[in-house]
């Protein structure tokens, strides 16, 4: 824990208007309470003074303007799910916990969207926009517990992202509360406007610097009609690579397309999964394709003739959802399985040209080797180039160690043209490498902007910069 367990002695001064503001239930001042939003998904462990759990914009207005003037750092959180430290509260202050603020406000299918408060969660507004043959298509890997507003302000990306983009393709308008505690609108619920600066597309993946989302409205496509799924096995990562660009290379466009190597091949033997994985296997495409039902089976059909003329070893199809959900078991039981390795992981997210995935899976491979001990394992969304490096130790004094390895690869990705992050974000765990990345004039121009929003530095402090 990086801070007291104990409040500091003027927390006591806010503490009491926050509770008339906001009524006792929602102002949880008790050391239990506030130790279970002391982390994130990155395992660190900050300890915050309050948490607050608003249940209107009106509660997260009164919260912040009060926070404004007392200067109190404000860290709103969705589910927590985080792997960067976006919603771990570095400095004490304020959480705000959206989980109340959880409902789908409407749907509207002549327009093609639908708005929500933050707290909803991701699946959810998947399912129950399908009722209505629609398709909200950001599909992060934690769309099961994670809340459309944590998606907004990290941009979360997912397994759809090579065909239908992350989550700042969807977001139409906004409303949100500024740093005095102001509201403001920004966007249209018109799926189409190009009135003024593009403040939406600024503040999402801003990661709760600039400001706290309290309504989101979402853009909806069709629902496909039909998806398949193919697993395709191949004798080495350079095959699976190839065929993966060669497919799109030929005008498919898969809604998934994953890529799981030999090691992560290794942690799935006998891990609660029903197919049969060759021994010969050290490589995997997952490859999803949805459409019209003829144009699906037109794009199966060719992508079952290309990777078995590409050096694939097996094709397993699926053609319904049960079928399709044994497949997609591979696939999810990844990072559990992880832990056949070792008990320790970081999991990275870097993401890079596709034309230079092979080169980075080998630089990889050749920096693993310096770090004796430690294992590298990739898995991830190739189609877009993003690959999910997770470097596992075996003690928790290793874990600098493994971080030194983690910063050779991130390097190397920014080297080869990538970036530090395809989808997890930066918070405080990646800032170090943002002047790596980023020049310094448009880092000051950031940090500029950051100044604009909140003046005072409450939003989020300590991420970014």
């Amino acid at each position: 824990m990086k801070s007291s367990s104990a409040q500091k002695p003027e927390t006591k001064n806010w503490i009491s208007p926050l509770r008339n503001l906001l009524g006792g239930k929602n102002v949880l001042c008790a050391l239990e309470d506030r130790l279970c939003y002391a982390y994130d998904g990155s395992k660190q462990k900050y300890l915050p003074d309050v948490v607050v759990r608003p249940q209107t914009t009106k509660h997260v207005s009164d919260a912040v303007r009060l926070a404004n003037e007392h200067e109190i750092p404000v860290y709103p959180r969705g589910a927590g799910s985080g792997l960067t430290g976006g919603a771990v509260p570095v400095f004490g202050g304020m959480v705000l916990d959206f989980t109340q603020m959880n409902r789908i406000l409407e749907i509207r299918p002549e327009d093609l969207v639908a708005t929500v408060e933050p707290g909803v969660v991701t699946q959810t507004l998947q399912s129950e926009v399908a009722r209505y043959k629609l398709f909200y298509p950001p599909d992060p890997a934690s769309a099961a517990f994670s809340t459309i507003g944590g998606n907004a302000a990290e941009c979360a990306g997912g397994i759809t992202g090579l065909k239908y983009g992350v989550t700042r393709d969807y977001i139409l308008a906004l409303e949100v509360v500024l740093a005095d505690g102001s509201i403001i609108t920004t966007g249209r619920k018109t799926l189409k406007s190009v009135t003024g600066y593009d403040l939406t597309r600024l503040l999402v993946g801003s990661e709760g610097t600039l400001g706290i989302f309290t309504k989101i409205t979402v853009k909806l496509i069709p629902l496909p009609e039909k998806i398949e799924t193919l697993l395709v096995f191949f004798p080495t990562p350079e095959d699976a690579v190839a065929s993966a660009n060669g497919i799109i290379s030929h005008n498919i466009l898969p809604r998934a397309l994953e890529f799981i190597d030999k090691s992560s091949i290794d942690c799935i033997k006998g891990y609660r999964q029903e197919i049969d994985l060759p021994k010969e296997a050290n490589a995997i495409l997952l490859i999803d394709i949805d459409g019209e039902e003829k144009s699906v089976q037109k794009g199966i059909s060719f992508v079952e003739m290309f990777v078995s003329e590409n050096n694939a070893i097996k094709v397993i199809s699926a053609r319904d959802t049960k079928r399709r959900d044994a497949l997609w078991e591979v696939r999810r039981i990844l990072s559990p399985a992880l832990y056949k390795i070792a008990p320790f992981k970081i999991n990275e997210d870097i993401c890079v040209p596709r034309s230079q995935i092979l080169e980075m899976l080998h630089t990889i491979s050749k920096i693993n080797t310096r770090y004796p001990g430690l294992k590298a394992v990739n898995f991830g969304h190739i189609g877009d180039g993003n690959i999910h490096v997770n470097v596992m130790y075996e003690k928790e004094e290793d874990r600098s160690f493994a971080e030194k390895m983690v910063d050779d690869i991130i390097y190397s990705a920014i080297r080869l043209g990538g970036t530090i992050s395809g989808e997890h974000g930066i918070g405080n765990v990646k800032s170090k490498f943002l002047p790596f990345e980023i020049a310094p004039q448009e880092l000051q121009i950031m940090k500029d902007i950051k100044h604009l929003f909140d003046p005072k530095g409450i939003l989020n402090p300590g991420k970014f910069f």
